[in-house]
């Protein structure tokens, strides 16, 4: 039976197995009993402070165990959570804080200057809470957990839980309002998917502030009892390790960057283990946020020889839509298949015409993890939610088994002379170069092509290639309309937290150069 929302699915837990630990931090544990009970007060803390329902409330935490307790408190009060990335500078911070009418934001000792200088400019921001007593004038989240538990309003599964803030391509980020059904669903389809149970243990590297870490390293082990080993960076990848084999973490979360990482890595030679080994514990790992490339896929499978599920999502979706099958063929260069038979996907044209396998058109989802709206934005909700569909803006492709595949962003095909170029196709090709370490294509205008492809890219260290070479590569694997007139070497690419590679970057440094 699926809970009412998401603090009775805490609770549900937290009856079932109270003390078995829900979060493993370093050499600190909670227990679920000592989480749910945790949660329940400092939402009696907030009610008191003046919190109430559908009031929202910030978070400006990193990964630690106060991030999880915020969460569930703000929940249980009948609030709404707005999750803000903590490198965030106070700008970008005070976006959100102003468009989202947050009244209070929790935050810690490093962002405590920052958030006092937010509330005095902020008229709709009226409390600060900290993690730990910093000021006395501050209230913290000890103080807020010493309150008796009081009677708290009813929330409904339709209820809004989160605004989770989109990075847009243009213009500011726009609010993604997930109800308490929406983030049950996707989580519960998620376990189904991967068949977790109470006894799996997951390790959370990614910022909890990110939708797909928030459901799947969250929501989804707090679902079913399992423990979350919960780290506040991936470096040093020693202690990664480490924490994997001391609490024999089952399921492993990250994204592309990573696994490309850990297909190449030479580990120190103190630690006299092969990598498959120091992962032993490891059953299944899931890649999310952004595109796997085929060879980074390949890779690593061959040499941890334990199955790696690339999926799909985004945030408008709570966020998983797909994942190729635990138990079934996982095709490189795919996001598999539906997460599950809730979720409908489909291929559409300019006309709404649904496509044939192997055409390429817009990606359309249907489901209980498809989002309200957009917060306050009327206009870009109707824009994207027509007849119960949301309309992806990612360029797609399926084969007759039913597997779907990425093939680009829609504001991101190339048009060359009327043909479509998608960047993804580009990109897989150089990615298979045993030279290149990273890759992204974007458009630019052209005078007598209207557009072409530019490529940016990466060597591999110790590696050395020219522009010539790369172009000679590329003539061998695509049509000669595909291939990028121009191809720029860089140290790095600019990425999001995720390590996901911002072209708008690219392009808008295209447009200054120009």
């Amino acid at each position: 039976m699926i809970p009412e929302n998401l603090g009775k699915l805490l609770e549900n837990s937290a009856e079932k197995f109270p003390l078995r630990n829900a979060i493993i931090f370093g050499s600190k544990k909670i227990n679920y009993r000592e989480l749910d009970e945790s949660t329940s007060r400092v939402a009696s803390g907030l009610l008191k402070l003046g919190i109430t329902k559908q009031d929202k409330v910030a978070i400006f935490l990193d990964n630690c165990p106060e991030f999880i307790i915020s969460y569930f408190s703000i929940l249980k009060a009948g609030a709404v959570v707005v999750p803000i990335n903590y490198m965030f500078k106070i700008e970008e911070a005070r976006f959100i804080l102003e468009d989202s009418e947050a009244i209070c934001l929790i935050t810690s000792r490093p962002y405590i200057n920052m958030a006092e200088e937010l509330l005095l400019r902020l008229d709709s921001l009226k409390h600060i809470i900290t993690t730990v007593k910093i000021k006395d004038e501050i209230p913290d989240l000890h103080t807020l957990k010493k309150e008796p538990k009081t009677e708290i309003a009813q929330i409904n599964s339709a209820d809004p839980a989160v605004i989770l803030y989109t990075s847009g391509t243009t213009g500011h980020p726009k609010g993604a309002v997930l109800s308490h059904y929406n983030l049950i669903a996707n989580a519960i389809d998620s376990k189904n998917a991967i068949r977790s149970t109470a006894k799996d243990t997951f390790i959370c590297l990614l910022p909890l502030f990110h939708s797909f870490a928030a459901t799947v390293c969250m929501n989804l082990p707090l679902s079913t009892g399992a423990k979350i080993v919960l780290m506040k960076s991936l470096r040093p990848f020693k202690r990664v390790i480490r924490a994997i084999r001391r609490n024999r973490v089952s399921i492993f979360v990250g994204i592309p960057s990573m696994y490309n990482i850990m297909k190449d890595i030479k580990l120190p030679r103190i630690l006299h283990t092969p990598l498959i080994k120091l992962f032993n514990p490891v059953r299944v790992c899931i890649s999310g946020a952004a595109a796997l490339p085929v060879e980074t896929f390949n890779a690593f499978e061959n040499k941890l020889r334990m199955p790696l599920l690339e999926g799909y999502g985004l945030t408008e979706a709570s966020p998983v839509v797909s994942l190729n099958p635990l138990n079934g063929k996982r095709k490189a260069g795919s996001i598999g298949k539906a997460l599950s038979k809730n979720i409908d996907l489909r291929i559409v044209d300019e006309q709404n015409n649904i496509l044939d396998p192997e055409q390429v058109g817009e990606l359309l989802v249907k489901g209980p993890n498809v989002m309200l709206g957009y917060y306050k934005n009327h206009r870009a909700s109707e824009e994207v939610l027509k007849n119960g569909w949301l309309y992806t803006g990612d360029m797609a492709k399926s084969d007759t088994q039913g597997y779907f595949y990425i093939v680009g962003r829609k504001k991101e095909m190339v048009n060359v002379r009327g043909l479509n170029v998608y960047p993804r196709e580009i990109e897989e090709v150089l990615y298979q170069n045993p030279k290149i370490k990273e890759a992204a294509v974007i458009g630019i205008p052209d005078t007598h092509k209207g557009e072409v492809p530019k490529a940016f890219v990466v060597i591999k260290d110790g590696a050395a290639l020219t522009e010539h070479e790369v172009i000679h590569y590329l003539r061998e694997k695509l049509a000669s309309y595909k291939i990028p007139k121009y191809v720029e070497f860089r140290g790095s690419l600019p990425k999001n937290t995720t390590g996901k590679i911002l072209k708008r970057v690219l392009q808008d440094e295209e447009k200054h150069n120009r």
